[in-house]
């Protein structure tokens, strides 16, 4: 049975603490990361959530209603797995049993922080991919603008410069020439810097395909350890370019980069620029490297038109088309362990089919939920899930087996 929250019911952090320590059996750093990142707090310092179990209720509440929506239809499930078939409707308490004591369902992030807090303004989103910076101030201070209120709202963010004309490219404004993409990478990383979440910054995902002019001035802006402290940089890598490398030839960098009669293009030795890369990445580890083209062949969204991805999110797992957000829940595998540290140690896979089922519909319930950070979010653009995994090296070692012979897909 699930305990009610008492609505206005507050607490102190030393009795937060207590709980919260009790909860993770005296586990200080996940009390105090859990306090310090998920736990609603007002402005007045006081707590109300007195322990994880709160946060598990406040979400299993939100989804619960949605899932209530949904109890009332009638669905055509002749084309579902057996489980699918056979499956009820989830209820409140059902969706708090995948939650409790995070054994087996783990919504991350923003999702643990937004859902059913009423005390902020905050997305369900982790990150969102915004649109290519348009070539233009205007342009420049929308990206800008757009990232400020998605770092206000939990989000992370992911940008590529692609679009913007090379430095000492021809501009219609009194400087007469422009100062070059690479020069709004500062604007950008100071505003992830001055966005405050919670004490920690914002995290912010800058790329550049290989074609622009400005290339080499990105690959090495970080080379000096004082710039762009704000952002994660990675280079948009082609087929064509990797190719130009593996044959030693000169590879041509163009503006506009799609364009098939460029207004701006540089001839460079492409096994030069690569040394370049890679002398910088062993340097400081960046430049990141993205193969861009391999990526479109693997991705979902580049078979449909006007879907094709542009960024990534800031830790590069996910690319993105501008607008795209996604956000994240994971299965903590140890939890379907059985007789964990003996030989007859197993793995519980029809639970474990039966928990990525659940939680996939989670993840759709939180488009239900909804909410957008903001209205570039459209009707139309995709909405990214992650379903991921963890405890991983925890559940081989109760398994019982050598890591190299554990397969449980």
């Amino acid at each position: 049975m699930i305990e009610t929250i008492v609505e206005g019911q507050t607490y102190v952090y030393e009795d937060v603490l207590k709980a919260s320590m009790a909860y993770f059996n005296g586990d200080e750093l996940a009390a105090t990361t859990w306090i310090n990142k998920y736990a609603i707090k007002g402005q007045d310092g006081r707590f109300s959530e007195l322990s994880p179990a709160d946060m598990h209720k406040r979400m299993a509440k939100e989804f619960g209603r949605i899932e209530s929506k949904y109890a009332q239809e009638t669905v055509d499930k002749s084309h579902f797995s057996d489980y699918g078939k056979k499956r009820k409707q989830l209820t409140e308490k059902d969706i708090y049993a995948l939650f409790e004591g995070f054994k087996y369902v783990i919504p991350q992030g923003s999702v643990m922080y937004g859902l059913g807090n009423k005390k902020v303004i905050a997305s369900l989103s982790n990150c969102i991919v915004l649109p290519p910076t348009y070539d233009s101030y205007g342009g420049i201070f929308q990206t800008d603008q757009q990232m400020a209120q998605l770092f206000k709202r939990r989000c992370g963010v992911g940008v590529d410069l692609s679009q913007l004309r090379p430095k000492k490219a021809s501009v219609s404004n009194a400087a007469g020439t422009t100062t070059g993409a690479v020069s709004f990478m500062h604007r950008f990383s100071a505003t992830t810097r001055e966005v405050a979440q919670n004490g920690r910054r914002g995290a912010l995902m800058l790329t550049m395909d290989i074609a622009h002019p400005d290339i080499e001035e990105f690959i090495t802006v970080k080379q000096d350890l004082k710039k762009v402290t704000g952002a994660n940089i990675s280079i948009r890598l082609s087929d064509e370019f990797m190719q130009a490398v593996e044959k030693d030839e000169d590879y041509t960098l163009r503006w506009p980069i799609d364009s098939k009669t460029p207004k701006y293009t540089k001839v460079v030795k492409a096994k030069d620029l690569w040394n370049l890369i890679i002398k910088s990445a062993h340097n400081t580890a960046e430049p990141g490297l993205i193969f861009w083209d391999r990526q479109h062949f693997y991705s979902t969204s580049s078979m449909y038109p006007g879907f094709r991805n542009s960024s990534t999110n800031p830790c590069s797992e996910i690319a993105m088309q501008g607008g795209d957000s996604c956000r994240l829940i994971a299965i903590n595998l140890y939890g379907f362990v059985e007789d964990p540290f003996t030989e007859k140690a197993r793995f519980n896979s029809e639970k474990f089919y039966e928990v990525v089922y659940e939680s996939q519909r989670l993840m759709d319930d939180l488009v239900d939920l909804g909410f957008f950070a903001c209205a570039l979010q459209q009707a139309g653009h995709r909405q990214v899930f992650g379903d991921g995994f963890v405890f991983a090296a925890k559940f081989i070692q109760d398994h019982g087996q050598p890591r190299a012979r554990v397969d449980i897909f």
